[in-house]
């Protein structure tokens, strides 16, 4: 979410950050840039960019037009607000508050009574690891310079967080506005760490505790870290407004263009294919579509769908990065697709099953969520609610028509909803930015006021909606497959080492007492 520029400490090395006059910029900023990232959006042609760069860079002066090439706009000064930095503390805990409880008890309460103690541990273990290996190395790899692997990865300038400090900053979405980079790190922290606990509903109830131990170790350094690098990782607007002519050093799908506000194809998409590859190469579970194996609880599973809805709140308001209008527009985007979500997929099953299940509403407000989540800051309300309206159906067609026809067994639906809802918000998200549509537009920072107000900047001359949709449909085919090769190594790598599946007689008994020595409930 958030290709940041690391403030003071980057501004002058990264002469990355520039609008090429004549190349089609990329416009998402990583999952929160409220207002549209980027100078010039994927979908624009070179014609469309070039004017907005010319327009920025001031003209030499005649005399002078040969012997040196005119000054480049002065940077302006870093503003840390106060306001800002405390929302996103509040948002690095709401996401927290998705995780444990929120999608631990979703989980949970999605799988046998056998189970559930399993399941908590597994989410827990898994949330825990991705915290500590974020701090140590994985922030370095998502969100710093990567030399000549900046494509695809980020460098080690910032491993065990070397040189951060309290008064070291990074840049948001607005000219000069900045928040405190240890805040920045812990939100990003809390994406690192969920991302890998989505994959878990694809293997639950057979996937041994060591295998998930060691999957969250090498999964983020596969497949997280590099995604969340390829599109999130930019120079920043002051990067761009300060050089509008020189070329963007950035993450491969940012530099494409693609719009993901929060996470769409980092963690959805990416999570939802990891989810899918881990089921084939497990295999189905012992007495799959032979036995029944209803959810143990829809009470606890609704609670946890409740924390998840009021955690995404930071997910997406939070991946704005200020405390502004954008961020109003993800939370209230954040309200109406989920409900929408939810209402279309209890109106599916009334219609096609003539009842419509606790499980169902449940189901679609994930799927709401999950599907508004690219979309958040750049689409507008009505077009949230029309997402939400859509993400339903097609979820529940692959959560029951596809999974049954082709037998795979996807335990929790992970890959119906995260990997399907994300693939219909991120292509959504290619339509509904746009201002035609009540969408928010895409920032071009070259035509920005150097007072951090992003209301000056133009929002409409860089976006097309076939170009748009095209990068789109671009950055989706990358995320599918770079997390499907990156999660069939890891699981494979499991496999033949310590192994991926709990035993035949682990999987009767149920793993809570054969591999934690506990239960859940004791009756």
């Amino acid at each position: 979410m958030l290709m940041t520029f690391f403030g003071k400490q980057r501004l002058a090395g990264l002469a990355l950050a520039a609008v090429m006059a004549g190349a089609p910029l990329a416009s998402a900023a990583f999952a929160q840039e409220a207002p549209a990232p980027a100078a010039a959006a994927p979908a624009a042609t070179p014609e469309a960019a070039a004017p907005a760069a010319e327009a920025a860079a001031p003209a030499p002066a005649p005399a002078a037009a040969e012997a040196a090439p005119a000054a480049a706009p002065a940077a302006p000064a870093q503003t840390v607000d106060k306001g800002d930095t405390t929302w996103m503390m509040i948002s690095a805990v709401l996401v927290l508050l998705m995780i444990i409880p929120g999608l631990a008890l979703f989980y949970g309460g999605l799988v046998r009574q056998k189970n559930m103690l399993s399941m908590l541990m597994q989410t827990a273990t898994v949330c825990v690891i991705g915290m500590i290996a974020w701090v140590t190395y994985g922030y370095s790899l998502a969100f710093t310079d990567g030399g000549g692997l900046d494509t695809f990865v980020g460098g080690a300038s910032r491993l065990f967080l070397k040189d951060v400090t309290p008064a070291s900053n990074v840049a948001t979405f607005s000219t000069g506005i900045y928040i405190p980079e240890l805040t920045f790190i812990a939100f990003q922290m809390t994406f690192a760490a969920i991302t890998a606990c989505l994959v878990l509903g694809g293997v639950a109830e057979r996937m041994k505790f060591a295998a998930c131990v060691i999957f969250a170790v090498l999964w983020p350094l596969l497949s997280y870290y590099p995604m969340a690098h390829m599109v999130w990782w930019w120079p920043g607007p002051d990067g761009i407004a300060t050089a509008p002519t020189a070329p963007v050093k950035s993450g491969l799908l940012w530099g494409w263009g693609a719009l993901d506000f929060a996470g769409g194809t980092v963690v959805h998409i990416n999570a939802g294919i990891a989810a899918l590859m881990g089921a084939l190469i497990l295999g189905p579970r012992k007495g799959y579509r032979s036995e029944p194996m209803q959810p143990h609880s829809l009470t606890l599973t609704l609670v946890g769908a409740g924390l998840l809805w009021v955690g995404w709140f930071g997910f997406n308001a939070g991946s704005n990065l200020e405390a502004n209008g954008y961020a109003a527009l993800a939370l209230l985007n954040t309200f109406i697709a989920t409900a929408a979500a939810g209402f279309s997929w209890a109106m599916t099953e009334w219609v096609t099953r003539k009842k419509a299940s606790l499980l169902g509403m449940a189901s679609g407000l994930v799927a709401g969520l999950v599907a508004v989540t690219p979309a958040a800051g750049f689409a507008g309300p009505m077009g949230a609610l029309v997402l939400g309206l859509v993400v339903s159906p097609i979820c529940v067609f692959f959560c029951s028509v596809v999974k049954n026809a082709l037998k795979y067994d996807d335990s929790l639906d992970a890959f119906g909803i995260h990997a399907i809802g994300g693939i219909v918000g991120a292509l959504g998200t290619g339509i509904l930015v746009s201002a035609s549509l009540g969408g928010a537009g895409i920032v071009d920072y070259t035509t920005c006021a150097a007072d951090g107000d992003i209301s000056t900047c133009d929002a409409l001359a860089s976006y097309t909606m076939a170009g748009q949709f095209i990068t789109q449909l671009k950055a989706v085919a990358v995320a599918v497959v770079w997390s499907a090769v990156a999660s069939s190594i890891v699981f494979f790598i499991i496999k033949y080492t310590v192994g991926l599946r709990a035993s035949p007689e682990a999987e009767e008994e149920g793993l809570d007492i054969v591999e934690h020595g506990e239960r859940a409930y004791h009756s």
